[in-house]
């Protein structure tokens, strides 16, 4: 059983805490410890002002949010709008109907130039888009490249001078690396 020790406090004192310590634990002690523990963990002293330790936290709060909205935004102007402006390109020119009753019918452009712009618009955004899948998979490879280069550079400690980094590859590996990376 571990060791007791007794404080003294003012009967009110006491009084109130014994009502609020049957409402939150089953004794004295463990009230008390989270009690403690509630404070220490939040940084709050019972001689400050609980508004401005609350402020503090607030203003942490909307920094991480303001910080999420950013992310949210970036992630809505790099995937989501193109990727919806494909979408409403493809179904621009979709089956709609003419009647509530009626067969779905495509509409017919009057001319011819209204459908081969729209199918113009389609060819050039499924262009775009094996671009950027071709760079993507030639910025992969370029990294993997360059993560295995550093991978075989290696700090060489001399008892003169400067530490200093040596590349362990033939000359003849190097060579192929370099053209490579000319030709790309």
């Amino acid at each position: 059983m571990d060791g007791f020790l007794t404080i003294r406090f003012k009967r009110n004192t006491a009084q109130r805490f014994k009502r609020f310590s049957k409402k939150i634990s089953s004794t004295y002690s463990d009230s008390m410890e989270m009690i403690l523990n509630f404070f220490e963990w939040h940084g709050f002293l019972p001689s400050e002002k609980f508004e401005k330790s609350v402020g503090k936290e607030i203003f942490k709060n909307r920094k991480r949010t303001e910080a999420l909205i950013s992310i949210i935004r970036d992630i809505e102007k790099s995937q989501t709008r193109p990727t919806t402006a494909m979408l409403e390109l493809l179904f621009e020119h979709s089956p709609q109907k003419k009647s509530r009753q009626g067969p779905l019918q495509m509409d017919t452009p009057k001319s011819g130039q209204e459908g081969d712009v729209f199918f113009q618009k389609i060819e050039e955004a499924i262009v775009l888009e094996r671009e950027h899948t071709n760079l993507k998979r030639a910025l992969n490879q370029q990294k993997k490249e360059f993560v295995a280069l550093l991978d075989k550079v290696q700090l060489v400690k001399s008892g003169f001078g400067k530490p200093r980094l040596q590349l362990d590859m033939t000359p003849e590996a190097f060579e192929e690396l370099k053209q490579r990376t000319k030709k790309q």
